[in-house]
């Protein structure tokens, strides 16, 4: 299983690799990724309004900005390459580059607990949705104690 995980998020970032050439500069890459990221904020948000109960649930919202969040969760990877630690006000920290091993392996685990998520959105079960969201928020929540800076 950790194998098949790891092979989809390599795919997944390879998938992105596209998006990588297209950038001129490394202030466009940060802020591709800047973007990508606020989306997916915004998106896992309105799940999270719902898994918290602070709004009510709708199995269909909750399964259409899931799978926005898998689709989006894939897009950042390719905005981090060389030279974009700098270029731009950011909050990623050096660690990123320093420690890539530690990093990669952080999100290759966010896009597994975000490939959980998008599931259990799709079976309408909200209890489901409550545990592979959590699961979600505690690994985005390890990124950003790692990697990013408040």
């Amino acid at each position: 299983m950790k194998r098949l995980l790891t092979l989809a998020a390599a795919l997944a970032c390879l998938h992105a690799l596209p998006a990588a050439a297209q950038f001129q500069k490394p202030e466009d890459a940060i802020k591709y990724r800047q973007s990508a990221f606020t989306l997916m904020g915004t998106h896992f948000t309105r799940i999270g309004m719902m898994a918290q109960g602070r709004v009510p649930f709708d199995a269909k919202v909750a399964a259409e900005n899931a799978a926005l969040v898998a689709a989006l969760a894939k897009l950042p990877g390719a905005a981090f390459g060389p030279g974009t630690d700098t270029g731009r006000p950011t909050r990623a920290k050096a660690e990123i580059w320093t420690d890539t091993p530690k990093f990669l392996a952080a999100y290759e685990r966010l896009l597994g607990e975000v490939a959980k998520l998008d599931a259990a959105a799709k079976t309408g079960s909200l209890d489901a949705l409550k545990g592979a969201f959590g699961s979600t928020a505690a690994s985005c929540k390890n990124c950003h104690d790692n990697f990013r800076s408040n």
